[in-house]
Formats: C-alpha cells, sequence, structure tokens
C-alpha cells in the first residue's frame, strides 16, 4: 500500500482520483494548491505525487520544482494542455510522468502503479563502480554524474536512461529495449517520452552529448570511440 498526494484545485478531481486510487489499496491525502502541496511534503512523505499544472497561489510547474529541491519523490502532472513543450518542460522539471485531461482513472492508477513499481525498485545499492571517460565522470552507487569537475544536474528519469546507457557502452539500444528497461514493460506512454528524455540528457552533457549517437531506425547507443 502507497501514500499518495493528490494536488488539484477541483474538489471533482481530487474525488475521483482518491476514489480509485483507494480502490487499488492506496492512501490519499490532498492539497488544493501549489503552495499548500509543498507545505506538506516537507512535514510528511509521500510515496507519489499527482499534480495538475493549473492552480491558484502557485502553479504545478513551479511547485514541482519547489519540491525537487528536497524531495526526489515521484511525480505525475495532470494538465489540459496536452502540447510537446508543456510535456518537455514538466520533464526538465524532474516530473515521472505527463498525463493530458480529460483522462481514464483507470489509465491514470495504471501509470501511477506504473511509476510506483519502477520508483521502487530500480535503486541497486549493491554497486559500487564508477566509470570515467575524459571529463565524464558517472558514479552509479552516489547517482552522481560531474563533467570536467560540475556536477550535472539531471532529472531522476534521465539518471536512469543515462545509467542504463552507459552500463551498455557500445552496445545498440533498440527504442522497445530502452522503454521497456528505464520505463518497465506496463509503460503507457509513447516513444516520444523516450525522445524528449534523450534531448533532455544531451542537453544536461554538454560536449558529452556526442557520446550519445542515434541509430536512424534503430534506437541510440553510447560510445566514447
Amino acid at each position: 500500500m502507497s501514500k499518495l498526494l493528490v494536488v488539484d484545485d477541483e474538489f471533482r478531481i481530487r474525488q475521483l482520483i482518491r476514489k480509485y486510487a483507494e480502490f487499488e489499496g492506496h492512501t490519499v491525502e490532498e492539497a488544493v494548491d501549489g503552495m499548500q502541496a509543498i507545505d506538506v511534503c516537507r512535514k510528511n512523505k509521500y510515496d507519489l505525487i499527482i499534480m495538475d499544472v493549473m492552480m491558484p497561489e502557485l502553479d504545478g510547474f513551479s511547485a514541482c520544482r519547489e519540491i525537487r529541491k528536497f524531495s526526489s519523490t515521484p511525480v505525475i502532472m495532470l494538465s489540459a494542455r496536452g502540447e510537446e513543450y508543456d510535456k518537455i518542460h514538466g520533464f526538465e522539471l524532474g516530473s515521472d510522468d505527463y498525463v493530458v485531461k480529460p483522462f481514464s482513472p483507470k489509465e491514470l492508477m495504471m501509470r501511477v502503479n506504473a511509476v510506483l513499481k519502477r520508483s521502487g525498485g530500480s535503486a541497486d545499492t549493491n554497486e559500487k563502480d564508477e566509470f570515467v571517460y575524459e571529463g565524464l565522470k558517472v558514479d552509479f552507487s552516489a547517482r552522481i554524474v560531474t563533467i570536467d569537475g560540475v556536477r550535472a544536474e539531471m532529472t531522476p528519469k534521465e539518471y536512469e536512461l543515462f545509467f542504463y546507457m552507459v552500463k551498455n557502452k557500445g552496445i545498440a539500444l533498440t527504442r522497445e529495449k530502452l522503454i521497456s528497461e528505464v520505463w518497465g514493460y506496463d509503460f503507457f506512454g509513447d516513444e516520444r517520452t523516450l525522445d524528449t528524455h534523450i534531448k533532455l540528457l544531451r542537453k544536461s552533457l554538454g560536449d558529452y552529448s556526442r557520446c550519445i549517437v542515434t541509430l536512424r531506425g534503430v534506437g541510440y547507443r553510447f560510445e566514447t570511440n
């Protein structure tokens, strides 16, 4: 059983999500705007946050940015806006998924369970090794990437994607393989989510973005040659 925080200024939406989440066995707490969400997240621990974007007082994007300063709790953003820019912006701020309104409550719960499954079992606490290439250093156990001595700021999903690619250096990774390994077989998004994260990852890597090679019609490969 997981503890969820549902943040939405619409009472009807909060109650709808609560109904389905509790049916799935989760416990639910609510917040009506971004300011309240930040406040309760400082006081309590949650397994996942479902956050609306358009809210009074403080919007979901701003709230997610603030929460990411002190918490790595997975966040699913809800929005009536489905443009690519909004999705990219959400991922840049550290959200784990983006659901467009109106949504199917059943599909939302499937996404919730998929994110919870990934976040609960993705960390490999026994791994102590590092990868170093020129000025690029990857510390797998500490989940830290530094470029020329400066720590790279990445979202949780960027870390997962990058670590998987580095560990499989020199291997052609199909799009399907990357999605199944990083997002899970029960991922309900589309391949554009992978492309968006590759774009963000390349931006985070700066000059070392050259190490991520696009294999047209296949997928991607991390190489240092």
